[in-house]
């Protein structure tokens, strides 16, 4: 890749998509996190782009090197050039400009938090492809079986979606461990089956398990992922992508609540009057 941004014929977001496959896993979580918050690595100094994508700073000065630049300076050059060049195509005026912030430019931590999950939920919302949410609606919907795979942190989401399709009365198990019994759920997994997988970050070894049974199996399969280069991504038929920036210790999981409430509304919504009973008597426990 040639050292200056402005020679360049290939975009910095493409050039790692393009070699993506060749990098080192550290090397690929910085990838994934550049490639999804280009404005980030264009103005965030090493250190903070490392913070953010849950790595050191010497990882990202290796990546930068590892696309051929001298060091950070060159790849956040390349990365400023393409973000100022994707302001300034006309196809991109019909993008609502980043609005004020929501807090004080000294806002306290907590405030600076509660800010950062407002901005994750409007990402999101940007983010959604109409197709794959119909998509994911619809297979949700007729699905014989359902089964959710998440890990550690990603475990309480899937048990939560889960919770929200049993009030619909739709048959659906949770997978969070490589347990014997969690092991046998998927050893069920059929062509009547669909497999939803939560990723936050690098996919869990379970999860991508999982998903590539289910292709084998010939089961439908969506990912819900905060990283469009995710493994789960690319091993899932359709995906769903939520924005998890936050400034503290821990991704921030508020657009993958609203992401969650909203995909099992749609589902309600899509055939209300079936599951009105249910819902009825649920409300009245």
């Amino acid at each position: 890749m040639p050292q200056t941004a402005t020679t360049q014929l290939a975009t910095l977001s493409s050039e790692i998509r393009g070699r993506f496959e060749g990098f080192s896993r550290s090397q690929k979580d910085v990838a994934r996190y550049i490639v999804d918050h280009l404005d980030e690595a264009a103005f965030h100094t090493a250190e903070e782009l490392a913070r953010r994508a849950a790595t050191s700073s010497s990882t990202v000065v290796r990546f930068a090197q590892a696309l051929g630049f001298e060091g950070f300076p060159g790849l956040q050059a390349a990365a400023r050039d393409e973000y100022r060049r994707w302001r300034e195509n006309p196809d991109a005026a019909i993008e609502p400009l980043p609005s004020a912030p929501l807090f004080p430019f000294d806002q306290t931590e907590f405030e600076a938090a509660l800010a950062a999950d407002h901005a994750n939920l409007e990402e999101t919302a940007r983010a959604v492809d109409r197709d794959e949410v119909e998509a994911a609606v619809d297979m949700i919907s007729r699905a014989g079986r359902i089964v959710v795979c998440g890990t550690d942190q990603m475990a309480f989401f899937a048990s939560y979606l889960r919770h929200l399709l049993l009030l619909l009365d739709l048959r659906c198990e949770v997978v969070a461990s490589a347990n014997q019994d969690a092991l046998t759920r998927l050893g069920r997994i059929d062509e009547d089956s669909l497999v939803i997988a939560f990723s936050a970050g690098r996919a869990h070894p379970l999860v991508t398990r999982a998903l590539k049974f289910a292709r084998n199996r010939g089961a439908d399969t969506v990912a819900i992922c905060d990283a469009t280069l995710s493994d789960a991504a690319k091993l899932a038929r359709h995906r769903l992508y939520y924005s998890s920036d936050s400034p503290g210790y821990v991704r921030s999981h508020a657009a993958l609540l609203g992401l969650v409430q909203a995909l099992t509304y749609a589902v309600y919504a899509r055939n209300e009057s079936m599951y009105a009973d249910r819902i009825r008597a649920f409300k009245l426990k």
